[in-house]
């Protein structure tokens, strides 16, 4: 099983004025994750809007990340449809970029049966040549994968790892290591022996979260410490929370597609003071 690496980062995309993807922007926060904690991260997945990215837009940015990373950063490409046929398009293209790995979620909308879900991602398990992250989000999804589900569908080739955003479910899982889906679960899956998590709070406080993964006797503290950060992006809703925060701590992440908007002035302001409390703002001016 290929490690991908502790802390993964489910990297915003940004865009210009005219909404188109910002290359250069993505580059330059590319490195910085890299430089600040992260070891991987997921392009095109939830966080980065792949849900208003063309499939065009999709594959170039996974190809700009191939092109530009930093040494030793694994990409994972977002790969996922409630269209089976799309799913193993999107898997073939990101396979044959060079990904290091893909991120495949639960079908969406649609609430497939059991047997669906075995049969989707048998489907998707064919078209890849690289490990699979399952992703289970009932919150987004409509529909939760079990524990005993994942384990039969770590049988299937390349199905390697699970990111798990259904804190019910978070355990150990046969045949799977297993990547916290939240920020606020990312200790309690490293106290488990896991592989670590896939996260966006990663973007702001990546040191912090680093400290975690490497000193477990002061993991619970600085988590502790931590859990207002990961409330405020929660609450205002992760990509636009972090794109403010990005823009106040100087670098580029710019406006949202619709139906995703950009914080609220209050929203902001909330952004703002969360990072006012966690010293980030001086930090960047001292």
């Amino acid at each position: 099983m290929r490690d991908l690496g502790t802390i993964i980062t489910a990297i915003v995309t940004p865009f210009d004025q005219q909404l188109n993807v910002d290359e250069d922007a993505f580059v330059a926060l590319m490195h910085h994750l890299a430089a600040n904690g992260s070891d991987g991260l997921v392009v095109a997945g939830t966080t980065g809007e792949a849900s208003t990215l063309t499939d065009e837009e999709q594959c170039a940015l996974v190809d700009l990340a191939l092109r530009e990373r930093p040494d030793g950063l694994t990409i994972i490409a977002g790969a996922g449809s409630n269209d089976t046929r799309h799913a193993i398009h999107l898997t073939e293209r990101m396979c044959e970029l060079g990904a290091d790995a893909i991120l495949s979620v639960t079908p969406y909308y649609n609430r497939p049966s059991r047997r669906g879900l075995l049969a989707h991602f048998a489907e998707v398990s064919r078209a890849a040549n690289v490990p699979i992250v399952l992703y289970n989000i009932p919150s987004r999804t409509g529909t939760d994968m079990p524990n005993d589900l994942l384990e039969e569908l770590a049988e299937l080739d390349h199905v390697e790892y699970v990111k798990q955003s259904n804190e019910a479910n978070l355990a150990p899982v046969p045949g799977l290591r297993v990547y916290a889906g939240n920020d606020d679960l990312f200790g309690r899956t490293l106290d488990l022996g896991e592989a670590g998590g896939i996260l966006v709070a990663s973007h702001i406080v990546g040191p912090q979260l680093r400290r975690m993964a490497d000193d477990p006797d002061q993991r619970r503290a600085i988590d502790a410490e931590l859990a207002d950060v990961y409330e405020t992006l929660g609450h205002i809703g992760n990509t636009a929370a972090v794109k403010a925060a990005l823009e106040l701590l100087g670098l580029r992440g710019g406006g949202l597609r619709l139906p995703m908007v950009e914080a609220s002035a209050r929203e902001r302001d909330a952004v703002r003071e969360m990072l006012v409390r966690h010293h980030l703002l001086e930090a960047l001016t001292a």
